[in-house]
């Protein structure tokens, strides 16, 4: 049996990146998945790939935020296990960042992962079943570069909102954790290197020599990771926002 055999899971921002690896590996592991994503012409491609059920949202809207678990539940009756994987990184430092701007990070890095939990641990509690939300933050939740401050600000949000939900309904055991993930290597990620940092066709080699590692972050090693955290096999843990990444914060040479 996989490690989520008859678990019903949702992803947010499941179409693409490190949800859609997350995405695969749930199905991979026997469960029933919904995920959700701005661009249907991707999300249902990957549908077709994985074996899976698309949903589009925009999850700046609060109300489709917490509708994609009324999609899932309307589909397969319940909501086991809920990843929110959305994430802005657009830049802006601490002097150049808009109002416009900050509000989009707190919308989609924040808000929307704040309402998708309140709507499934809604469900998970209504049926007095047990349940596993992982976030995915940053390891920019310890402070980030200074071109990513409104994204810093609101991944730290989630690190604080991770830590008092799975003490808030740990009694209902419900699991709620969250992995700070490092520099990772994703289509997403590519394009915002070439479009913020002029990067070239050999960015991703130049950055994985420069590593501990000698590689970046796969979304295929992070996607096992959450789904160990969802299952039964990571036994009590909860409340842990665990730093998934090569840089080993507060140490120094």
């Amino acid at each position: 049996m996989g490690l989520l055999e008859d678990k019903v899971v949702l992803v947010n921002g499941g179409s693409q990146g490190v949800g859609a690896g997350i995405v695969q590996a749930a199905v991979r592991e026997g469960a029933s998945v919904v995920f959700t994503g701005r661009r249907p012409e991707v999300g249902e491609k990957l549908a077709a790939d994985a074996g899976a059920r698309f949903v589009r949202a925009d999850l700046a809207d609060p109300a489709q935020a917490r509708d994609s678990v009324v999609h899932a539940v309307d589909a397969h009756g319940r909501v086991d296990c809920l990843v929110n994987a959305a994430g802005l990184t657009s830049r802006g430092s601490l002097l150049d960042t808009t109002p416009e701007l900050f509000d989009q990070h707190i919308a989609i890095n924040l808000r929307a992962p704040f309402f998708a939990m309140q709507a499934a641990v809604a469900d998970m509690r209504g049926r007095k079943a047990p349940g596993a939300i992982v976030n995915i933050i940053s390891n920019c939740a310890h402070g980030g570069p200074p071109f990513l401050a409104p994204y810093s600000a609101a991944k730290a949000g989630l690190a604080g909102l991770t830590r008092n939900a799975a003490h808030a309904h740990r009694w209902d055991k419900i699991r709620i954790n969250g992995l700070n993930i490092g520099w990772t290597d994703t289509e997403g990620e590519d394009a915002v290197q070439r479009a913020f940092h002029g990067a070239d066709d050999d960015w991703r080699e130049k950055a994985a020599a420069a590593q501990p590692m000698g590689k970046l972050g796969q979304v295929d090693e992070i996607a096992d990771f959450v789904v160990f955290l969802l299952s039964e096999r990571s036994g009590v843990v909860t409340g842990s926002v665990i730093d998934w990444d090569q840089i080993v914060f507060g140490g120094q040479d």
